[in-house]
């Protein structure tokens, strides 16, 4: 189960006291914790990422938790809270709101990992998932950040009189109601309710990304959000958009509305998600420069997917090893 990553069936082993002759009790309960933990980076739960303590996602048995006199490791909760999204306006650090990189890479271990035990379900909802981001890859090395809302309402090139980003009342921008509406708000948010400003991470976070790779590929006639860019910088942010673009528009992602995640009720097998990719690449790749570094063969699952994320990031990606150093903790516990 170690193997397989297999967390809250660990847990719920432990909590049932199957092994309870065999393992120290507060060995056990740290065992637990470390579980916990670990199915939340698993599931890629970014709201609790920062707390050790919160043990939802795994089956814990919290009589023999409260006797763990250690917690997580301190490392693994730092690399973990890089991922996390601020769940209040204000809040320190800004983890994922400043860089998408460890997120990003933490998804792309967790694809690894649900290839080999075949949950195709879970790897289209995390391509899903980078593939709405992916434009904001694109911007983080330019603005410093990930689209931070904070960031943005202090930046004279999104919020000045001479932008045209979230204004409604302008011809001229490739930006569709939604995509306005999102960009309005971002403007806004970080001074709002801490209700408020989840619901703008939960509903509209992803338009502003998808608002920003039109900024970089589309418009035609830009504002302050890009004529205040270098000219290198705006070759480079139109083609990693231009790429951003194909890719959430692939196959691939269209895949995903087949499985339980979407909206039908299959579940593609693991050959039919290699096949679809497949097709996918190949039309990636015809968006310029950028789009054709998923041809790459990189070793990857889905072969190509994490040079084709470096190249929209400007950086080299590569899956982390959170995952498996959470098991790597479980296992020395349980052998103690």
């Amino acid at each position: 189960m170690i193997r397989r990553y297999a967390f809250r069936e660990i847990a719920a082993v432990l909590g049932a006291g199957i092994l309870a002759g065999s393992i120290p009790s507060h060995e056990a309960a740290l065992a637990q914790k470390l579980c916990a933990y670990g199915q939340r980076l698993m599931d890629l739960d970014a709201e609790d990422l920062a707390d050790p303590d919160v043990a939802h996602g795994a089956s814990l048995d919290t009589s023999l938790v409260d006797q763990a006199r250690e917690t997580v490791p301190a490392d693994l909760i730092r690399r973990g809270a890089a991922c996390r999204m601020p769940q209040v306006p204000r809040e320190q650090p800004r983890a994922a709101l400043r860089s998408l990189v460890p997120a990003y890479q933490l998804v792309l271990e967790s694809v690894e990992i649900r290839w080999r035990r075949q949950e195709m379900a879970a790897i289209l909802a995390g391509v899903h998932l980078m593939s709405q981001y992916a434009y904001l890859l694109a911007w983080e090395s330019v603005l410093g950040h990930a689209a931070d809302p904070a960031e943005l309402a202090r930046d004279e090139a999104f919020a000045g009189l001479d932008s045209r980003f979230g204004a409604w009342d302008v011809t001229g921008c490739p930006h569709i109601r939604p995509e306005k509406a999102a960009a309005s708000r971002a403007l806004r948010v970080a001074d709002s309710t801490a209700l408020s400003w989840r619901n703008y991470l939960n509903r509209q976070h992803s338009t502003v990304a998808r608002a920003l790779g039109a900024c970089a590929a589309q418009c035609m006639n830009p504002c302050t959000v890009i004529s205040t860019r270098t000219e290198e910088d705006r070759v480079r942010l139109g083609a990693a958009c231009r790429a951003a673009f194909a890719f959430a528009d692939s196959a691939l992602i269209r895949l995903r509305h087949a499985a339980p995640v979407g909206h039908g009720f299959g579940v593609p097998s693991r050959d039919e998600v290699a096949e679809t990719w497949r097709h996918s690449r190949v039309s990636i790749s015809r968006h310029g420069p950028v789009g054709e570094l998923v041809l790459t063969e990189d070793g990857f699952p889905l072969p190509g997917l994490v040079t084709l994320l470096s190249g929209i990031a400007g950086r080299t990606l590569r899956p982390d090893t959170l995952l498996a150093d959470m098991a790597a903790e479980i296992a020395a516990r349980l052998h103690t």
